[in-house]
């Protein structure tokens, strides 16, 4: 009887948030070599920033929801975790596919150089 209360009560995000899926975000999973660009509000000019690597991870599901990508810069590890549903966000495109057998790819952070390579997926 009380979960059915609780059930009764709890809003539902989705009404309450409205979300537009961004047509310039292609579709991806982890493992996949991205090329995400980025609004940059330096001044009072805006531009648009690029950064590409590999896709670790996607967190969640609806208004929430993120990923995270993993590049090498000067021999140095850099990631940074994008909202998908954010108006900074201006595009996502896909640059290759990964073969991958996980959903989140942490164990790429020990690895360096030609070990930390991906398999491109076959169509």
């Amino acid at each position: 009887m009380f979960k059915e209360l609780v059930r009764e009560n709890v809003m539902n995000i989705d009404s309450v948030v409205s979300i537009k899926a961004n047509p310039n975000v292609e579709e991806f999973h982890p493992g996949d070599t991205v090329r995400v660009g980025v609004k940059i509000r330096e001044g009072g000019s805006e531009r648009v920033q690029t950064f590409e690597g590999v896709v670790i991870r996607e967190q969640a599901s609806g208004p929430g929801r993120s990923f995270t990508v993993r590049r090498i810069t000067h021999g140095v590890g850099v990631e940074r975790t994008f909202p998908i549903y954010s108006p900074r966000l201006d595009r996502v495109q896909v640059v290759r596919r990964g073969d991958v057998r996980r959903a989140k790819l942490y164990y790429l952070r020990g690895l360096t150089g030609r070990a930390a390579r991906i398999k491109e997926r076959r169509r």
